[in-house]
């Protein structure tokens, strides 16, 4: 390390840390004016960095695990190491194997733990494990255990606890592994954070098209289990009672419920915290040497959870540390927000699913729920199964949905940036790709 390198230390392997990484060593060999940084990259999983976009591909047997791998980082990247105790005062990272680091700037990438629901039998009295065949969604070891949990049989009852993007997600993998699909969900209708009540009928019915057995408005209240076999002494899953006293057999059960920013280490080094970290438009933290970026950050009052505007956060803090993008000695423009997107693709293996359901896909992107005096378009077609809807603000396109049976989905939400005005607005509806 030269005398002019800063030390920077990120805490978290995953998409956010790691785009961090290398744009800190893209700008030092570029001459940034900082003389470039000296990273050190703590992550807490042994496996090679993934993008965790991807799990439902690998989880459907789409994607082979290594498909998923993000680009290596290198030296930089400390593999199977945990962050436990940040001491702001000497500037020092504490890790579970007795190591530490010393930092100038330490970067906080710590993503965010799936929502373990209060559910009765989820955990025994005396413990923290989940019984057999009960896995969260979140990670590549949770994906693996799902995988082989269901195994080649075909049939295998599992019941998928939550209808968000993930848990839409985690049913059409199953339902593509030949399992036996039954989705709950508490709320009125699939994606209701995304989805209008049209946009969800629609995904509703693509989803019975795949075998998946769907519940709405369904409250589960507990686990049924039975000791496992062997001399373990563990639990296995036998079924899921619902609120209504409704009993349904179950292998797998799948916890959709949501993700929660990882705070604790923030927490406990006295930073300031709401929903997630907080951070300013540099995306600094209430300690200035201390930045946060990605799931576990809230910025003006938003924790996204979407991997777009985590990795514009951490290209936005790259810029901000080395001055990359910076005119003449003037520092980089801040963070102001993402215009974030939700996709979703439900284009089945071969692309033709049980009972005739072809490829379909989904984007959320923007304001998709009108305030008081927005205007909204519409554009259905049964025959077709296509939906579109935008949000309209002023002269301002702030916001859609576009389902269905299209060719065109991906384009369109990729390129909704530039369909802003209602001279755009035409196109953005009536614009199938030729499908």
């Amino acid at each position: 390390m030269t005398s002019n390198q800063q030390r920077v230390v990120v805490i978290g392997g995953g998409l956010a840390g790691l785009r961090v990484a290398a744009r800190l060593t893209a700008d030092a060999g570029a001459g940034a004016r900082t003389g470039g940084a000296d990273v050190t990259v703590l992550g807490e999983e042994p496996h090679v960095p993934y993008n965790r976009v991807l799990l439902a591909e690998v989880l459907a047997g789409r994607y082979a695990p290594e498909v998923t791998a993000l680009p290596d980082a290198g030296p930089a990247l400390r593999r199977g190491v945990r962050a436990v105790r940040i001491d702001r005062a000497d500037r020092t990272v504490h890790c579970d194997d007795g190591s530490t680091e010393r930092y100038d700037t330490l970067v906080l990438a710590t993503g965010s733990n799936a929502v373990l629901p209060p559910l009765r039998g989820l955990f025994a009295p005396d413990g923290r494990d989940l019984p057999d065949g009960v896995h969260a969604f979140r990670t590549m070891d949770d994906c693996l255990a799902l995988s082989a949990a269901v195994g080649v049989r075909s049939g295998v009852p599992a019941v998928v606890i939550g209808g968000g993007l993930l848990g839409v997600s985690a049913a059409r993998a199953l339902a593509e592994r030949g399992a036996r699909v039954v989705l709950a969900q508490q709320g009125e209708r699939l994606m209701e954070r995304q989805l209008d009540a049209d946009a969800s009928a629609l995904l509703h019915d693509h989803l019975s098209g795949l075998g998946v057995e769907i519940h709405t408005r369904c409250r589960v209240r507990g686990l049924t289990t039975a000791p496992s076999a062997g001399a373990c002494g563990g639990r296995r899953v036998g079924g899921v009672e619902f609120a209504d006293g409704y009993r349904l057999d179950a292998d797998v059960v799948v916890l959709a419920c949501g993700v929660r920013p990882r705070t604790g280490l923030a927490l406990a080094a006295g930073l300031r915290v709401g929903t997630g970290i907080l951070v300013d438009d540099r995306l600094r933290t209430s300690d200035p040497h201390i930045h946060a970026v990605g799931d576990c950050a809230e910025h003006d009052g938003r924790v996204y959870g979407l991997a777009g505007p985590a990795l514009e956060q951490a290209d936005a803090l790259a810029a901000q540390l080395t001055g990359a993008h910076g005119t003449a000695g003037a520092a980089a423009p801040g963070y102001t927000g993402t215009r974030a997107l939700t996709r979703l693709t439900l284009t089945p293996a071969g692309g033709a699913a049980p009972g005739g359901a072809g490829p379909f896909d989904l984007a959320a992107f923007g304001e998709t729920t009108p305030l008081p005096g927005d205007d909204v378009v519409r554009l259905a077609d049964a025959t077709r199964r296509t939906y579109r809807k935008v949000v309209v603000r002023g002269d301002r396109l702030v916001g859609g949905v576009l389902l269905g049976e299209l060719s065109s989905v991906g384009a369109l939400a990729r390129s909704w940036e530039e369909a802003e005005t209602l001279t755009d607005l035409f196109h953005l509806l009536t614009d199938d790709g030729g499908s």
